[in-house]
């Protein structure tokens, strides 16, 4: 992956929980095989504050119009109700440019079924909060579904609202930000509390 920023779209009301395990490992370099490679930045229809749906204040780095494949490694889709209500129309011309371009896109929750409504989701394997969820976006990837927390088809990750870790985890595998072993133990620590993999990474060698 090249060494470029992650896009990080953010909106009035976003689901702020369900992208926060992938910022914190992109952004803190512990572990990571080249710690530091990536950093996150926000970008919103506008400049002006957002608050998340947990009423955290963001102040965007960005404009989305301004987020350019060519200068991106991935950009993130938080869910949040304005995808159900048809909005966010800008970072959906944004994703289907990503898309085109062979750089990453991950989208999770409603996010899902914005990308399924403009056909994004047609031609992939994908997931989604549920089949018939996705059903009435009217699209026709129906037979790719697959009924996982999260998975990646080439550039393209989805992932239910129930599972950000699981979201985190498909992020960090495709920017490759640690080890196989070292993400093994990440996923064991957050999802289960089983921090023994951890002590056997940090009993390695150096």
């Amino acid at each position: 992956m090249k060494n470029a920023p992650v896009h990080l779209f953010v909106f009035e009301g976003m689901a702020d929980w369900e992208a926060a395990f992938a910022v914190a490992c992109i952004n803190h370099p512990r572990f990571q095989e080249i710690p530091g490679r990536y950093g996150v930045r926000t970008a919103a229809r506008s400049l002006a504050p957002i608050r998340t749906m947990g009423g955290v204040r963001i102040m965007p780095d960005m404009t989305i119009d301004e987020v350019c494949p060519a200068e991106s490694s991935m950009l993130i889709l938080p869910g949040g109700d304005a995808w159900d209500a048809g909005g966010n129309l800008e970072a959906l011309e944004r994703a289907h440019s990503f898309i085109r371009e062979g750089v990453p896109v991950a989208a999770i929750c409603a996010a899902t079924l914005a990308l399924a409504r403009i056909g994004l989701l047609d031609n992939r394997l994908h997931t989604s909060n549920d089949s018939a969820y996705l059903a009435a976006s009217g699209y026709r990837g129906k037979p790719l579904y697959r009924d996982v927390p999260a998975i990646t088809d080439g550039n393209v990750i989805t992932a239910s609202g129930l599972a950000p870790i699981e979201f985190a985890r498909e992020i960090a595998s495709l920017l490759h930000l640690y080890a196989p072993f070292t993400l093994d133990a990440w996923y064991s620590l957050y999802k289960h509390g089983d921090a023994s993999k951890f002590y056997e990474f940090a009993a390695q060698p150096a």
